[in-house]
């Protein structure tokens, strides 16, 4: 009877848990796109100042590999910015074109730390009433009742002998 409850208490949990799941990678989603605008807005600046000096961007990252330490370190860190817009952006055209469930199935996108500890922080959990929600917590629930059974029927048992 302990078993059995614990299995419930343990489905129940994670049924509860993954049904937050549609509502976070919402707010990722949205997280997500406030990063996209702001490192756009620093690419462009970059790239106009490159243009107006008749360079590419290639070229003018170039030319700063001759500066002083610091515009090398401006280098580097333009360097880096530059690629992690390419690849959130890339993140953001795939999560904006998903659905819930897809997004579940890109969730690998959803690993920036900078965005996914900005959406942990302010994000609250609610009672799911959507369609999603409802499917997610349901999913949660089923996969926690296989995982039990599984580690059940795995694990030698003691069973009690009848007299």
């Amino acid at each position: 009877m302990i078993v059995r409850t614990l299995t419930l208490a343990a489905a129940l949990t994670a049924g509860a848990a993954s049904s937050q799941f549609p509502e976070f990678s919402q707010q990722y989603a949205q997280r997500l796109g406030g990063a996209v605008d702001a490192l756009a807005e620093v690419v462009a600046d970059f790239d106009a100042s490159a243009q107006a000096e008749g360079l590419t961007r290639a070229a003018a990252l170039a030319q700063m590999q001759q500066g002083t330490p610091f515009v090398e370190r401006r280098r580097i860190d333009m360097t880096r910015t530059f690629a992690r817009y390419d690849k959130l952006r890339a993140d953001q055209s795939a999560l904006n074109a998903a659905g819930p469930f897809m997004r579940a199935y890109n969730a690998a996108r959803m690993t920036d730390p900078d965005i996914a500890r900005a959406a942990w922080a302010a994000y609250q959990p609610a009672m799911p009433l959507t369609f999603a929600g409802g499917i997610f917590a349901g999913a949660g629930f089923v996969t926690m009742l296989l995982i039990i059974g599984v580690l059940r029927a795995l694990l030698p048992t003691r069973r009690r002998r009848t007299a």
